[in-house]
């Protein structure tokens, strides 16, 4: 099974980044690491789920910026 990294954000933040199969997989990892039983999640979509009133979304890491022309 191919794995894939997915930052989880909270709101306007990035909170975690994890490697899983998919974007659903990686949201209930992080969740369960913060204790969060399989029955509390609600799902909202493919990548997205709440928890206790949050709000968390899973989607690929943006790129890393380009440097600068001229910068080592």
């Amino acid at each position: 099974m191919m794995r894939a990294r997915y930052e989880i954000h909270a709101g306007g933040r990035a909170v975690s980044v994890r490697d899983a199969p998919s974007a659903m997989q990686a949201l209930r990892d992080h969740l369960r690491s913060l204790g969060c039983s399989d029955r509390e999640i609600i799902r909202l979509g493919t990548a997205t789920v709440a928890w206790r009133g949050a709000v968390y979304r899973a989607a690929p890491p943006a790129p890393a910026p380009e440097p600068a022309a001229g910068l080592p």
